[in-house]
């Protein structure tokens, strides 16, 4: 029995077939282009496997959830150009015609870490993965369900409290100039230095004013949903990162409730090589066809 796994990013797609373990059989990546054009090339790469059974689709967004939506499966209202009121799943389905499970990409990958923490005899009943990356989202899995039913969170865009040397940026965020992506995403460095974050040494000051924001970030996901893990993937993401956001965490936190270690609280991604939407995908597109 063969899944598919559909991870829409802003950049770029990444398509694999999975098996019922969910081993990857074959993957493809391509870039993200005009929808029309990326949407056939995926369906060019499903359409080689007759025996696939369902796809899971995690996608940037934002995207419509709710089924009894008229637009449900469509891409809403995205500052991706061209992908604005794109009927994703429809377009899929009509070549397909397969069970989907569609959601966010961050919440395929949430998925995808709260199942390996499963597969993995670690079991939990709650988490919350945060990728900091391009920009910044979060998905929340409780008892194996995601936390948004009129629409997905969208913990990207919360307000912070201003670093007190970082006062003179404004931020990038199109919508709301200081939010948490506006201040924390990975394009904020080159914002601020004038070269990309991978090139920025975690020694430079910035880091600690990124990782005040990440921590308030947990914090507000921590006294909100009180999840037993916070995932922090993406490219920013780095263990000599979280360890500075652990700090910050603990020193805005101050004991005001229990976490335990925050070592194993606050944690990078189990599920290697960014695969987590991969693995979540193919776990929800089962449900699919189960449901």
């Amino acid at each position: 029995m063969l899944f598919g796994s559909i991870e829409a990013g802003g950049t770029k797609f990444v398509c694999a077939v999975g098996n019922e373990n969910y081993q990857i059989k074959e993957s493809t990546t391509f870039p993200t282009t005009q929808p029309q054009a990326t949407l056939d090339q995926a369906i060019n790469f499903f359409q080689q496997f007759p025996d696939l059974k369902a796809i899971g689709i995690a996608s940037f967004g934002p995207i419509e959830i709710r089924k009894n939506s008229n637009n449900y499966g469509y891409v809403t209202n995205t500052p991706k150009p061209g992908w604005s009121n794109t009927d994703f799943v429809g377009y899929i389905k009509k070549s397909l015609n397969l069970p989907i499970y569609w959601t966010t990409d961050v919440n395929g990958s949430a998925y995808g870490e709260w199942f390996a923490y499963q597969q993995q005899q670690q079991p939990l009943n709650s988490l919350v993965y945060y990728t900091i990356g391009t920009g910044i989202g979060a998905g929340i899995v409780n008892d194996g369900k995601f936390i948004g039913s009129i629409g997905h969170p969208e913990l990207g865009h919360v307000y912070l409290k201003r670093h007190p040397d970082d006062r003179d940026f404004s931020g990038i965020c199109p919508f709301h100039g200081d939010c948490l992506e506006g201040l924390a995403s990975g394009p904020t460095f080159k914002a601020r230095l004038g070269i990309a974050g991978q090139d920025v040494p975690l020694s430079n000051h910035v880091w600690d004013i990124i990782a005040y924001y990440v921590a308030q970030a947990a914090i507000q996901t921590t006294l909100a949903f009180r999840p037993e893990k916070i995932v922090i993937g993406g490219g920013v993401a780095s263990e000599t990162f979280l360890e500075k956001v652990r700090l910050q965490f603990k020193q805005l936190l101050n004991d005001y409730v229990s976490v335990g270690d925050l070592k194993q609280y606050i944690v990078m991604p189990i599920v290697a090589n960014n695969g987590s939407a991969t693995i979540g995908d193919f776990a929800l597109a089962q449900k699919a066809l189960t449901e």
